[in-house]
């Protein structure tokens, strides 16, 4: 459900152009640091938003908490020629990147330096409120991209790791598309089988919490 007061909107704002472009961006700069031009040829190895940013995943991130950004292209074969590990860096590069946003972001908490106000603003989000919304849903990004299914990242991560013959049975799902994903974020919650609230949102809130009470 969409953000009911106005300095939600404009945390989630925030923290979308902030989130996504460095998620993306750190994909791109990995992959570029393995010899891959592709990612340099189509603009992406920049930390401007408007590179990265796709217009529906970022209606689906303000409104439902998680979504998604443009998909930065890479060379596969030109990552395994470098490194058969390469694929793998840059699949986790995005992810791990969310999680070190979330945790320097809990930093001026954890140390006293923003506390929680007495009273919320009524329009521009209050120091604490913005943080603890970068926070939470950098967890979210991470934990919902690190899910092994196609097209995230954690799919990726799991193909290189499987052996040949579990790879192989892994790639045949990819005829599917998206639509795992799709059931398991839409339909199952439907059905009230909320497996993303136990994958994704709980281990994000419960970390975020632990990290600035």
């Amino acid at each position: 459900m969409l953000s009911s007061s106005i300095p939600e909107i404009i945390s989630m704002i925030i923290v979308l152009l902030i989130s996504f472009s460095v998620h993306e961006f750190a994909h791109a700069y990995v992959a570029d640091s393995f010899g891959d031009d592709t990612p340099r040829l189509a603009g992406r190895v920049t930390l401007n938003p408007f590179a990265h940013l796709d217009f529906m995943g970022a209606l689906m991130f303000i409104s439902f908490g998680f979504g998604w950004a443009k998909p930065v292209p890479v060379n596969f074969r030109t990552l395994m020629l470098r490194s058969r590990h390469a694929p793998v860096y840059v699949a986790l590069a995005g992810p791990v990147s969310n999680l070190v946003m979330a945790i320097l972001g809990a930093f001026p908490i954890m140390l006293g330096l923003v506390q929680m106000p007495v009273v919320e603003p009524n329009i521009f989000p209050s120091m604490y409120g913005l943080l603890s919304t970068f926070i939470v849903f950098n967890l979210v990004l991470f934990f919902f991209n690190i899910l092994p299914l196609f097209p995230l990242d954690g799919e990726k991560v799991l193909l290189h790791l499987l052996p040949a013959n579990a790879y192989d049975q892994m790639i045949k799902l990819r005829r599917y598309g998206s639509w795992p994903l799709l059931l398991l974020v839409l339909l199952l919650p439907m059905l009230g089988i909320d497996i993303l609230n136990t994958l994704v949102f709980f281990p994000a809130v419960t970390i975020a919490r632990w990290l600035i009470l």
